[in-house]
């Protein structure tokens, strides 16, 4: 294996793939509870969606040389990508404020999964999507979490190149086969 792949179907891949969202959410509950910045419903469902991301690395980090890699590849995509639609959604609510385009003020969780009930500290909103509280470098709060969004869907597809280039070579090695052509 290469140095890419090698290190794609790694444990330490994984791994540093959960710190990186356990630390998205610790910071979270910094600016909550240190700074005394109260989320919005979009910020609560982008702590969510970096929940996805942190469980997506847990759960690649059990088997990550099996096919399990490929679910929590999946959880991964899927929860960095709707945490970035998430963060363009409210950047626009932010930047040009409407009366017509607002936010919920309760989260609209699932009636089998009510995460503001089982950890309000975590998901309760308490704040209001037009506000934008926090800026560092001259970018906002929901800025960055575009950015880390980002980086997160780049991450995923160099994670997903080398098993993309790994089957398309056992693709082509067994279509030699079948044509009578060597190999």
């Amino acid at each position: 294996m290469t140095g890419l792949t090698g290190f794609a179907h790694s444990r330490p891949a994984w791994y540093l793939l959960a710190a990186t969202a356990l630390g998205l959410e610790a910071a979270a509950l910094f600016f909550q509870y240190g700074l005394h910045l109260n989320p919005c419903v979009m910020c609560v469902y982008q702590r969510v969606a970096v929940l996805g991301i942190l469980l997506a690395g847990l759960l690649g980090s059990l088997a990550p040389r099996t096919g399990l890699r490929f679910i929590a590849l999946l959880l991964w995509i899927v929860s960095a990508g709707w945490g970035l639609s998430l963060a363009i959604e409210l950047y626009q609510i932010q930047t040009d404020p409407s009366p017509f385009t607002t936010c919920d003020f309760m989260p609209n969780f699932p009636q089998w999964m009510p995460l503001q009930d089982w950890f309000p500290q975590v998901f309760m909103p308490t704040g209001l999507c037009s506000d934008e509280v926090w800026s560092m470098f001259g970018f906002s709060m929901t800025q960055w979490m575009q950015f880390a969004f980002s980086i997160y869907l780049l991450a995923a597809a160099i994670f997903l190149l080398p098993v993309i280039r790994k089957t398309n070579f056992i693709c082509s090695n067994d279509a030699s086969l079948y044509n009578g052509s060597p190999r």
